[in-house]
């Protein structure tokens, strides 16, 4: 696969502290790349700086190996925050048309996501009302509703039982084996194991380790080592 996204040099500072060192990675094409660290790690100030809502101090985007500038960051990829409600006093159904007007997507799209996200007992719910989870799987069906090739999805995962877990993962790799790349900004380490085909791995706003399972044990000398004491061993 070639690189979609290749990011270099990422540094941004608030202040005197420093959030991210020297970022740098690519996303594949037609992959589920994890971003993967504690919270505090710098991964939501990374995809802001991704998405163009802060500035970076330095670095180089480029998105089919050409630079990104900010003002065109929202054509190339859309970035899904975690623990945002939008229009809180409208009904799921509203907010599932409206994004599927607003790009001109099909029904079919939208009834695609229904099933495997289970939205149809809280369609005509007020999103006000809405548990965690299933305010998760709502933002879930607006960010797989847009066109876009690449999706930043802050902690996809977060609210969801194991089932739904389950079910979003598998839907989420479906839609990278019909062309979409995806990623995924998670603290859980198992489930970042359990869906990515490959991984950064985020420390004190630092990259630590980018790759495959199986290359990440490599770097970390445990050849039998899971998600997380390859983690530890890196940092």
């Amino acid at each position: 696969m070639s690189d979609l996204l290749t990011v270099k040099g990422v540094t941004k500072r608030f202040g005197d502290r420093l959030a991210l060192n020297d970022v740098s990675f690519s996303a594949q094409r037609h992959e589920v790349l994890g971003l993967i660290g504690p919270n505090g790690a710098g991964k939501t100030t990374l995809f802001e700086c991704l998405a163009g809502l802060i500035p970076a101090n330095s670095g180089t985007i480029t998105f089919q190996e050409k630079t990104l500038p900010v003002t065109r960051r929202k054509e190339a990829l859309f970035y899904l925050p975690d623990g945002i409600l939008p229009w809180a006093e409208q009904t799921v159904s509203w907010a599932l048309q409206f994004f599927e007007k607003l790009y001109r997507t099909s029904e079919t799209k939208l009834s695609e996501l229904i099933e495997p996200l289970r939205l149809d007992e809280i369609m005509e719910a007020r999103l006000a009302s809405l548990s965690k989870g299933e305010r998760k799987r709502m933002l879930l069906a607006l960010g797989l509703l847009t066109p876009h090739q690449l999706l930043l999805l802050d902690e996809p995962f977060d609210g969801l039982d194991l089932r739904q877990t389950r079910d979003v993962m598998t839907l989420l790799k479906d839609h990278t084996a019909n062309g979409r790349t995806l990623m995924l900004s998670i603290h859980q380490l198992v489930d970042a194991g359990r869906v990515c085909d490959r991984l950064v791995l985020l420390s004190a706003g630092s990259v630590v380790g980018e790759g495959t399972i199986p290359e990440l044990r490599a770097q970390a000398k445990l050849p039998d080592g899971g998600v997380e004491e390859i983690f530890l061993a890196l940092t």
